[in-house]
């Protein structure tokens, strides 16, 4: 397994005494104060500055047609590297939501329990864009909110507007002066978003030093209280989905679509995390045009993986959220698995187990503190068309919006 861990180590060397090192001359110990300030300051900052600012320098967006097939959709994003992309109906001329690879999920299970191999295939790939909320009426799975926001919109507003909805994109639209028609501008990330504070709140992040689980970030496994360790049962990591090397792909298709999640650790007979299956692996087999490879176990599904796959990025529970948010500024980071690590060795665990599991809208979540979750948003009046000047920051030079 490809693995990058989030605490990094290095070498011990011998350092020359300094001045600096006195006792009177060391900075502050970090606390909890500290921490909330800077948490504080982040938001300040995000009120302070529109979904505009978030735009890398030069970046390409991707827009489907609602009636373009799901075979030449998807040929698309996988030509640009992307794995969403906004719907826009041509005939009415406005935005109708978001093509994603959760949508392909829901094909996949609708025509495997109602077709014939044969007929899953060629049924999936004439399927049009426009029909994908009818299968998953079908499947009894919730219906993605039509939510969108203007590019001056706060940033703050923004990342409210996806924890509100439990979205990891949202599409940024405007209005066409002269033809009142809608517009779409770019869509805006969960990553987007948490890379734009790294960049930009660097000084901030350095006191964010409070331990991840402390905080309440991300899904853990319910320990046994007598014994520390995972309880017994079907699944003892619940509540989070696990899968082995011998388990199928349309078992863990059913995972991703049932629980509507993107990524299911796979781990060995002891709980050690041995690799991560994703949502873009099973994408890899539709490209292939390898519906019959559902049946494959997750051993042989992996040998058909991209050799570019990024690997798992691992952490602990006492990693800290600033060195979180600094990973996010250096690689593209999606989920982290976390794992027992010394600190859980000696209380007797395992190290390398199953702890729990991080995404971005955690991450988000508590970056952005508590918002009033509701079950369906109505897209806010749109705001002046007029684009504010923003103050100088820093940004990238390029990058992809739909990912």
């Amino acid at each position: 397994m490809n693995t990058a861990t989030l605490s990094a180590t290095s070498p011990k060397v011998k350092r020359r005494h300094s001045a600096r090192n006195r006792p009177g001359s060391l900075p502050p110990q970090p606390t909890q104060e500290t921490h909330d300030a800077a948490l504080y300051s982040i938001r300040a900052f995000l009120r302070s500055r529109t979904s505009y600012d978030a735009f890398p320098v030069s970046f390409r967006l991707i827009v489907l047609d609602s009636q373009l097939e799901v075979k030449k959709a998807l040929q698309c994003l996988l030509l640009n590297g992307v794995v969403s992309a906004p719907l826009w109906n041509s005939e009415k001329s406005v935005f109708t939501g978001m093509f994603t690879v959760s949508d392909i999920i829901h094909l996949i299970q609708y025509y495997y329990h109602t077709s014939s191999y044969d007929n899953a295939a060629a049924e999936v790939e004439t399927f049009r864009l426009e029909s994908l909320r009818d299968i998953e009426k079908s499947l009894g799975v919730a219906t993605p909110p039509l939510i969108h926001e203007h590019p001056n919109a706060s940033l703050y507003d923004a990342a409210q507007r996806l924890i509100q909805t439990h979205a990891r994109r949202l599409p940024l639209l405007d209005h066409d002066s002269e033809t009142g028609h809608q517009v779409i501008v770019s869509v805006l990330t969960q990553y987007r978003l948490l890379k734009f504070i790294s960049i930009n709140c660097a000084r901030e992040i350095q006191s964010l030093h409070l331990p991840l689980r402390k905080l309440g970030i991300g899904t853990y496994v319910r320990h046994d209280p007598a014994t520390g360790e995972p309880q017994l049962g079907q699944n003892p990591y619940e509540p989070i989905a696990t899968a082995t090397m011998s388990t199928t792909v349309f078992d863990v298709v059913h995972m991703f679509s049932e629980r509507g999640i993107s990524a299911v650790p796979i781990i060995d007979e002891h709980g050690v995390v041995v690799n991560l299956y994703e949502t873009v692996d099973v994408i890899t087999l539709v490209r292939l045009g390898a519906y019959q490879a559902l049946d494959l176990t997750i051993a042989e599904a992996l040998n058909q993986r991209s050799p570019d796959f990024p690997g798992v990025v691992i952490c602990t529970a006492s990693d800290s959220i600033g060195t979180l948010l600094q990973l996010i500024k250096k690689r593209r980071v999606h989920r982290l698995v976390v794992v027992e690590g010394e600190e859980e060795e000696r209380r007797g665990g395992k190290k390398g187990r199953l702890l729990g599991i991080i995404t971005l809208s955690d991450v988000l979540r508590y970056v952005i503190g508590p918002v009033v979750i509701q079950e369906s948003v109505e897209p806010p009046e749109e705001p002046p068309n007029e684009r504010p000047t923003p103050a100088p920051m820093a940004t990238e030079t390029q990058g992809t919006e739909t990912s």
